[in-house]
This record gives structure tokens, sequence and C-alpha cells, in this order.
């Protein structure tokens, strides 16, 4: 089932459109759980090329066919599995939400929400070029984030957010 965009995705979208891509020189982007490939679409406007990637085959077989954009790869994958290539910029809009068993993995974070973010964080190093960035948006139901981030020795500033009627939404922009 494709993820539609919502307020997540818009704030992760305006971030990478109006800070990340225009003040960096952005190759190759990645674009993790790409849901309705919104921001593999924008990415490619700016880049040469885009891999966006999803862990729901039905969404990646979906979005290759209706693919105009030579730019864009899509491939199913869950989270780096089937990944080979260094970017410029990686966007992850995760599943946040925490959870006590993960039902739905659009939107299921596991316990304290972080689940799959940690192991995104775990691996995502691996996959970035020397000065490349990672987008990542994350919850205020998210615990410890902070402490994920210097667990896994990331550079990190949070640099927009978003209030809504549940939650707080952040950007964080993360380094090596």
């Amino acid at each position: 089932m494709v993820y539609a965009p919502r307020e997540d995705s818009f704030l992760l979208l305006r971030n990478m459109r109006g800070v990340i891509l225009p003040r960096h020189k952005v190759k190759r982007v990645l674009d993790v759980g790409t849901g309705s490939g919104i921001l593999a679409k924008e990415a490619a406007k700016f880049s040469k090329q885009v891999i966006a990637c999803d862990i729901d085959k039905e969404t990646i077989e979906k979005l290759k066919k209706e693919n105009k954009n030579k730019k864009i790869k899509f491939i199913y994958s869950d989270l780096f599995s089937n990944i080979k290539n260094k970017f410029d910029l990686i966007v992850f809009n995760p599943p946040y939400l925490p959870s006590k068993k993960i039902k739905d993995k659009e939107i299921d974070g596991g316990k304290n929400g972080t689940e799959v973010i940690e192991k995104f964080l775990e691996k995502a190093k691996d996959f970035l070029n020397k000065n490349g960035k990672i987008l990542l948006l994350c919850s205020s139901l998210n615990k410890n984030l902070t402490r994920l981030f210097k667990k896994y020795r990331y550079n990190y500033k949070k640099i927009d957010e978003e209030n809504l009627f549940f939650e707080k939404l952040y950007v964080y922009e993360l380094s090596k």
C-alpha cells in the first residue's frame, strides 16, 4: 500500500527543496522508504540520479510503471539491503509512531518509535559520500533521538519543526 504524502512528507520536502538541494552540490540522492515517490521526484529536479527504495514490493512496482523520469530508479529494499552505492544526500521519512507490535510497516516505528530509525542510523553512514548529508524526519513522540545520533556518531542539527495536534515533527540534518 502506497504511503500517501501527509504533513511529514511535505515538511521533509520543503526542507529538501529549500535548505539542502540549493546549498549543496547533490549528484546522487537516496530516498529511503519512498512511499508515494514525492521526495524522489523533487530530488530529480536538482540531481543527476535518484535511487528510491521501499520495503513494499507493490509500491515499487506501481512507481516503476508510473515513472517517466530516467533519473529515478525505484528498487525494492528493506532500508539498505539492496543498496550498493554512496550518496550525497539520503532522505528518510521513517515509520516513527510508537507501538508495541509493528502491525503497519508504513507508520509503526516500534516500542519507542525509534526501532526503524536506529536500524537506519546503524548503516546510513556507509552509504554517504564524504560530505554527504542525511535529512531525517522525526517526531516528539520518539524517545532518545539525540542519544541515538550520539551513539552512532553523527553530527546533527534540528533544521525545522512543525506543530501538529498531538505531536511536533522535526527535520534533522545529519552528517558524518
